[in-house]
């Protein structure tokens, strides 16, 4: 494919990756493809290794396969899925993989973490909401009452046998279930930045020093350029339509995590409606932030993906409290009026 092709499909997605083509030096072109409604999002894949375009392409078609394995256990709405069964049990333990059993463990943490604003049994009332459909709308008062009342993540049990990594070969990894029966799990919020993890990992074990993991946002940069200087990627201006960048982000070997509450939603009587559920309210959180960035090591995108939606319910103050008191990760949030905040530890280049 060739580089304007690339930036096309990654103008695509949350977060932008910037890139310069020298026209002295004739280097070889990256292998990158693009798969569109997979992880309900837009994936592109780019490898920036010296091996055979033939190569790059089979290992990125086994990355995307892997991608399609793990949505099939951890989405709520595939029929089958880990998820899906114990949405569908009645309260009654289910079987689940180790991959499931590893990221409904990270759920309950991040739900002890941010004291129940990050909630993992948001299952019924992200269906109330629907943002994914064509046609959305506000749930009635009634209808969003009852589904908060299903919603706490200290009713999920776990009982698990194994732990997992990449390796998709082990199935078993626990039992989970919910107290109550009419409460649902979603794991859309941090599922994607462990899928990205999980085929990030995948890459560098087949070899892979130099390329772009970008699941519709979570980025995860690999290594370094191949001359060694680190990646620029660009953080987008909320709104913007995937066209401006109010800055970007130097990285090597890290994962970049955008969220905002630009990405979903929809307007009813002229009120935006986004996807960031409050579970107290089962409103969309009311707070200063539109946006946040969050920075990490490499392997930490699930963890990015869980704190930036705390963040975004938080507000900046205590949002930026909360990052400042996490050793590794950094962020930089852009306020409803505009501005710009970073934490201390966060290089953050600002667009001229």
């Amino acid at each position: 494919m060739k580089i304007s092709k690339i930036l096309t499909a990654l103008l695509l997605c949350t977060a932008i990756i910037i890139t310069q083509t020298s026209c002295a030096a004739k280097e070889k072109e990256p292998v990158s493809d693009t798969v569109y409604n997979l992880l309900n999002t837009t994936c592109t894949i780019t490898i920036y290794d010296d091996i055979k375009q033939t190569d790059a392409q089979k290992l990125i078609d086994e990355t995307f396969s892997l991608c399609k394995a793990y949505e099939s256990k951890l989405s709520k709405t595939i029929e089958g899925s880990d998820v899906y069964k114990v949405n569908h049990s009645n309260g009654k333990p289910v079987l689940v993989s180790g991959s499931t059993a590893d990221l409904v463990q990270k759920g309950i943490y991040y739900g002890q973490l941010s004291e129940g604003r990050f909630d993992i049994t948001v299952g019924r009332l992200s269906n109330l909401w629907n943002f994914n459909s064509d046609n959305p709308k506000v749930p009635s008062e009634q209808e969003i009452l009852e589904a908060t009342k299903t919603i706490d993540y200290t009713k999920i049990h776990l009982e698990q046998e194994s732990v997992s990594g990449a390796n998709q070969n082990q199935e078993i990894g626990g039992k989970v279930w919910i107290e109550d029966p009419n409460a649902e799990l979603d794991l859309g919020g941090i599922a994607k930045g462990y899928i990205a993890d999980r085929v990030s990992d995948y890459l560098v074990d087949k070899g892979v020093k130099s390329a772009i993991v970008n699941l519709g946002g979570n980025i995860v940069a690999i290594g370094t350029k191949k001359d060694g200087s680190a990646w620029n990627i660009g953080v987008e201006k909320p709104f913007s339509g995937r066209r401006q960048i109010v800055g970007s982000v130097q990285v090597k070997n890290k994962t970049v995590v955008t969220s905002g509450i630009y990405e979903r939603m929809f307007k009813e009587n002229g009120v935006l409606y986004h996807h960031i559920l409050d579970v107290k309210t089962g409103y969309p959180a009311e707070t200063d932030v539109e946006a946040v960035t969050l920075v990490a090591d490499f392997g930490k995108s699930v963890d990015c993906d869980a704190l930036s939606t705390t963040c975004l319910m938080l507000g900046v103050k205590k949002g930026t409290a909360l990052i400042e008191s996490i050793d590794g990760i950094e962020a930089a949030f852009i306020d409803k009026n505009g501005n710009i905040s970073i934490t201390s530890g966060m290089d953050f280049i600002p667009a001229k």
